[in-house]
């Protein structure tokens, strides 16, 4: 097996391929590390470093400049900022409900009209988020929601 890394600061993104004669046993295993991969977010809670699955998050929210991600029992850091975070996950089944918040679809187990165009989402865990009016009416577009 032979590697090649191409770097250049024009690429925009990562660009994995892989090049080979025929589909083998190895060859899916490396496809299917480099999904599990790309699964996984990496976390931090007291000093200590933790890969999170995607599938457990819940939402993901910014303070003060810093990231947060909220699982049912934990929360925990990371060093990626929020658009980074709605970049890498929009296709994962997360949303953007405000400027400071994204949440897992998934997750979401009720929602109110508020007044002034907004939604009270409650969600699996119990707690209750505001969607702003910006992202109010694509939610429940997505969720088939009218």
């Amino acid at each position: 097996m032979k590697i090649l890394i191409n770097t250049d600061p024009s690429y925009k993104d990562i660009e994995i391929v892989i090049n080979c004669p025929a589909l083998t046993p190895e060859t899916e295993e490396i496809i299917s590390a480099l999904r599990i991969m790309d699964s996984q977010i990496t976390a931090i809670k007291n000093g200590e470093s933790f890969i999170l699955d995607i599938s457990g998050i819940v939402y993901i929210e910014s303070v003060d400049r810093k990231t947060f991600v909220y699982t049912r029992d934990e929360v925990y850091e990371t060093k990626q900022k929020l658009y980074e975070m709605e970049e890498r996950l929009c296709g994962s089944g997360f949303f953007r409900i405000s400027k400071s918040c994204l949440v897992q679809l998934r997750y979401i187990r009720s929602i109110r009209s508020e007044f002034e165009r907004r939604l009270r989402l409650t969600l699996e865990n119990g707690e209750q988020m505001i969607v702003s009016r910006q992202y109010a009416d694509e939610l429940k577009s997505r969720l088939g929601v009218r």
